[in-house]
């Protein structure tokens, strides 16, 4: 009899052993795959922009020669600008560009009560040096600065004026130059700045005919707004 209840007992407890300890194993959820996301590129790697500015400013110049003599200048001239542009911004501080601009200034007067006013179109191939104040990166929105430089040249159109009258005028051809610096904000894909342009320069003339007469030395200070769009 005793035999006979220790085979049922052992019997049993095969049939109960596993079920008991599967409910005791400790449950373990199924695996979830996690996507990967890339990693969050601030940056530009470069890449094209065109670019459109308004600007205004102050024409000086050192004197003028004319047949009466030489003439120093007493009062600036003033006027404005408006441009645009194409350019690549490499993304890393270096960004460059070629642009064309219409220039109209009026009112540089001489010692002799003479006036002068100026119309021209000026192309320049500029470089840039980008400044980047905020944490992100090229692109990723912030404040920053820029300096830069150009050289090209302008097809002038100038005029001399006696008593409200036009006295001389002419083209020339000549060659100019350009300093730059100002503050931006960068919005991705497109950057807004403010900043000073100066542009000079050597001769503003009336080659011919007769009476001639030569600008020298001509500085066109300028506050100019941009705004670029990156490709």
């Amino acid at each position: 009899m005793r035999k006979l209840l220790a085979a049922f007992l052992i019997a049993g407890t095969a049939v109960a052993g596993p079920a008991i300890a599967a409910d005791l194993a400790p449950y373990y959820p199924p695996v979830i795959d996690i996507p990967e996301y890339p990693d969050v590129d601030h940056g530009v790697s470069g890449g094209l922009y065109l670019r459109g500015s308004v600007a205004g400013g102050l024409w000086w110049a050192r004197d003028a020669e004319c047949v009466c003599g030489v003439v120093s200048i007493d009062r600036h001239g003033y006027g404005y600008s408006v441009g645009g542009g194409i350019g690549y911004d490499s993304g890393h501080g270096i960004r460059a560009d070629v642009t064309l601009d219409y220039l109209s200034y009026t009112g540089l007067r001489g010692t002799n009560g003479d006036t002068a006013n100026l119309r021209s179109g000026l192309a320049l191939a500029n470089l840039y040096y980008d400044f980047n104040f905020s944490e992100g990166g090229y692109g990723a929105g912030g404040l920053g600065g820029y300096v830069g430089a150009g050289i090209g040249g302008t097809y002038n159109y100038s005029e001399v004026l006696t008593g409200g009258t036009v006295w001389s005028s002419g083209n020339s051809i000549e060659a100019a130059a350009a300093v730059m610096a100002g503050v931006s904000y960068d919005f991705g894909s497109y950057v807004a700045d403010v900043g000073y342009r100066g542009i000079y320069m050597s001769k503003v003339m009336n080659p011919g005919p007769a009476p001639i007469y030569t600008i020298n030395d001509n500085f066109i200070h300028e506050v100019r707004t941009t705004l670029r769009y990156r490709f």
